[in-house]
């Protein structure tokens, strides 16, 4: 019986890592496609520097190389911001390249998976050759979040400018990423927030949502915390500053607490040009525009509490990163906190867009200041439990389930 998948993404990231290492681990990888891939110990990966150091963050498993197949022109001219080659054209074109790939080599293989924006061909393609289709969407259906900005648009019109270019998608791109849901004979999720983002916001018939939440990185188990006695707490947020992230409300839940909490952001602020209510808070508060990953998780373990007030994620890697390092998380209900996450146990949940919540929250945390060391531990002990390994196994698992490999 035929039991190998095809997976597919033009620029890979942790969680695209974990899938394809799940599959070739479970014995059931015919190929992974992308337009760029590194591996370490090679010549190529040596000659990563300078201009090309981008393609290290790039870098796959050793034992990836051989089902690898590349295509990286169209990415290549984006990275070097050449013809005007847009993030859309790398999806594009790779969809393109493993549809054709699907029809030479349809015999051998089972399914198809593939991610967001970056499946529509190769699953219409799958389809003609009687090959199932398997979905990722790894952030929340897009008409579930832009019928939260709208509502944002209303509530908050002085950080409008801050919101993005969310509503800037074409028809034709939004009609796309419907008929790639339509298309799927399976949905793999990361939070339970974006399996019901699907749910209560898809207005037509889809196929079964599996929640399979990702990986945490590994534990700092040497971690030390330090007396919070006499001294303000330390607040920590990490993530671009954009008003998708809830900082309005993260910023008037703080203020009148100058005295007892000291708030540091790290993200980029490219929105503070255009957005003078995020130019002011920023200026209030030590701001660090970029740190490398590896610096970050270090950074983390010199805060009390990760605050991270998104309007909406479809997981929010950063609370993981967090909690990994020993450092309780505040988030909202509209992110992967509700997978991981117990109010007042190993972290904190709060209503999304409240900021009176948020501020009460805030109050419990200063009034319970002495279990910060606690609470830190516990959200150690969760993320122990959950290495990206977890996320592998599982993932292959409920693959093999959905393409019935005996």
């Amino acid at each position: 019986m035929k039991s190998k998948v095809v997976i597919s993404h033009p620029t890979g990231n942790a969680n695209v890592r974990g899938c394809v290492d799940g599959l070739y681990k479970a014995n059931i990888l015919h190929s992974f496609h992308t337009s760029i891939a590194c591996f370490p110990n090679t010549f190529f990966y040596k000659l990563c520097i300078g201009p090309l150091a981008f393609i290290k963050k790039r870098t796959y498993s050793g034992f990836l190389r051989k089902f690898t197949k590349t295509y990286p022109t169209k990415e290549i001219l984006r990275q070097l911001k050449k013809f005007g080659v847009s993030v859309d054209d790398v999806y594009h074109d790779l969809d393109n390249k493993v549809a054709h790939f699907i029809q030479k080599h349809s015999h051998e293989i089972t399914a198809i998976y593939a991610y967001d924006e970056g499946a529509y061909i190769q699953f219409s393609q799958a389809k003609k050759e009687n090959i199932k289709c398997l979905f990722d969407l790894p952030i929340i259906h897009w008409r579930t979040y832009q019928k939260l900005l709208q509502n944002e648009e209303s509530k908050n019109p002085t950080w409008v400018s801050s919101l993005g270019t969310t509503f800037s998608d074409s028809k034709e791109k939004l009609a796309r990423k419907d008929k790639e849901l339509q298309m799927a004979d399976h949905i793999f999720v990361a939070s339970s927030f974006t399996k019901r983002s699907i749910e209560e916001d898809f207005p037509y018939k889809h196929a079964p949502i599996s929640v399979i939440p990702y990986g945490f990185p590994n534990v700092f188990h040497e971690r030390q915390y330090t007396s919070t006695e006499g001294r303000k707490l330390k607040f920590l947020f990490v993530g671009r500053l954009t008003q998708t992230k809830g900082l309005s409300y993260m910023f008037e839940a703080l203020d009148g607490f100058e005295n007892e909490i000291d708030l540091t952001l790290i993200g980029d602020n490219t929105y503070a040009n255009v957005c003078p209510a995020l130019k002011s808070a920023i200026n209030k508060c030590q701001h660090i525009p970029y740190l490398p990953h590896d610096e970050i998780l270090k950074m983390m373990r010199e805060f009390d509490v990760l605050i991270f007030p998104s309007l909406f994620e479809g997981f929010g890697l950063v609370i993981t990163e967090a909690m990994s390092q020993g450092t309780p998380v505040l988030t909202t209900n509209r992110t992967c906190g509700n997978d991981f996450i117990k109010d007042g146990e190993n972290g904190w949940i709060v209503e999304s867009a409240n900021t009176k919540a948020l501020q009460n929250k805030i109050k419990e945390i200063i009034q319970n200041r002495s279990q910060l060391a606690t609470i830190g531990k516990r959200a150690m002990d969760t993320a122990s439990q959950r290495p990206w390994a977890k996320y592998e196994e599982e993932l292959s698992e409920a693959i093999k389930k959905v393409i019935e490999v005996k």
